[in-house]
């Protein structure tokens, strides 16, 4: 068996189509063009490409870009005065703080200080705590972008057995309150360094979200055949990027979603989507 690509760098395009689309009708009928910002501090140089891509995605799309760049050694006050003028800015939609930030500064008090509906990650503890609910905010991106790959491949999710593995903030706790909503209606394991029997509860599984930064973790001989399969996970190696999931998955996988090429593009598709969304919103409360 030869996996079917879940190809996130064809079906971002498709998004960010869609959204152009989207910005177009909405400036067309007198809305406020959407835009992001970005903060970041530091001269780090894999910080200043990722940055310089969302914009660049910006550009495709119809939404402005605001760029607050800061020195590594700018102070606590200095990096949260730039939050309160982004919370305030009416031309600012939505925006993101570049993580890590450097050692010296409170990453937590940063992102708390930032005003919940411009959240373009969907990461603020508010609105993790409206996903909980089921209540309507910014999504968290990689998530979002996992379960809308799998939709655009008419992946099967009603009732599907989903093994995540890996609980960080980002992905792994998440991904499991998107595709257990009644709109997926999946049923999440979450597996993590303290699970026992890894490989069975992968072996059980229909759809496979790998995210725990462990190169190679999973193998063909772990996989139920024709699962699907999602590579999260990023290590930087001797020998560059390397994903959770190991070649030879493909063997066996009926759908695979790579490392790279597979959800990367897709979290930086949804962040695009978190923007034109509060852009929408925005319009129809005014």
């Amino acid at each position: 068996m030869n996996a079917q690509l879940l190809d996130g760098k064809a079906t971002a395009a498709e998004v960010r189509r869609e959204l152009a689309e989207r910005v177009a009708k909405l400036t067309a009928t007198g809305g406020r063009p959407p835009g992001l910002g970005t903060v970041l501090v530091g001269d780090d140089p894999g910080s200043h490409t990722y940055v310089a891509g969302k914009h660049r995605d910006c550009a495709q799309v119809g939404i402005a870009s605001l760029r607050r760049e800061l020195p590594a050694d700018a102070t606590q006050q200095q990096v949260e005065d730039v939050i309160d003028e982004l919370n305030a800015d009416p031309a600012c939609t939505g925006y993101i703080v570049q993580l890590p930030l450097p050692r010296h500064l409170d990453a937590n008090r940063v992102l708390e200080r930032m005003d919940p509906a411009k959240d373009a990650d969907g990461l603020h503890p508010v609105n993790l705590g409206r996903l909980v609910l089921g209540v309507e905010a910014p999504l968290p991106c990689t998530p979002r972008g996992i379960v809308e790959l799998l939709r655009r491949y008419e992946v099967p999710l009603a009732g599907a057995r989903v093994c995540v593995i890996g609980r960080g903030i980002t992905v792994g706790r998440p991904i499991g309150l998107l595709l257990t909503r009644r709109s997926e209606n999946a049923t999440v394991t979450l597996c993590h360094t303290g699970t026992k029997g890894l490989a069975w509860h992968v072996r059980e599984a229909d759809i496979v979200v790998a995210a725990a930064g462990s190169p190679g973790l999973i193998t063909k001989d772990m996989l139920r055949p024709g699962a699907a399969v999602l590579d999260v996970g990023i290590t930087r190696t001797d020998h560059g990027l390397v994903g959770d999931v190991h070649p030879d998955a493909a063997q066996v996988a009926g759908w695979l979603a790579p490392m790279p090429g597979g959800v990367g593009p897709m979290t930086r598709a949804m962040l695009l989507a978190n923007v034109v969304e509060a852009a929408e919103r925005n319009a129809n409360a005014a």
